[in-house]
């Protein structure tokens, strides 16, 4: 899947480019933003055991999340990931990346990976927290 985005990422001069993130975002619109979303499914039922299932589930809740407030995937400028094992995201970083580019595309905004030591629901393992710009017509 390839996207186009309407807005325009940050390179400063002399850095080197930032690789499956962005390191800024520069947007005109209105703004959407999610609430911290984990991967359960839309009966709030986690499906998935492990950190890359969860992932998905959490990626395609917030395309619902977009699509709900008239934005897509390409709108997204900003995304805060919350982990609870390090370990499990770095041994799975070719698993995070196909199902991000399945569902997401090839759109990478602004993001932060941050490692917790829980999150509210005691089952899940990821937590995304998203921000989208659509452009106004």
């Amino acid at each position: 899947m390839s996207t186009i985005s309407p807005h325009m990422f940050l390179q400063p001069d002399g850095w080197t480019p930032a690789k499956g993130y962005a390191n800024g975002v520069l947007a005109e619109g209105k703004m959407l933003f999610t609430g911290g979303l984990v991967g359960w499914n839309a009966e709030q039922q986690f499906e998935h055991a492990d950190m890359v299932g969860q992932f998905a589930q959490t990626l395609r809740n917030i395309v619902a999340v977009l699509e709900a407030g008239g934005a897509k995937p390409e709108h997204l400028v900003r995304l805060t990931w919350y982990i609870t094992d390090k370990q499990a995201y770095l041994q799975n970083l070719r698993a995070f990346g196909q199902h991000y580019r399945e569902i997401i595309g090839r759109h990478f905004p602004a993001m932060a990976v941050v490692q917790v030591t829980a999150l509210m629901e005691d089952a899940a393992l990821i937590e995304i927290e998203a921000t989208a710009v659509v452009p106004q017509d």
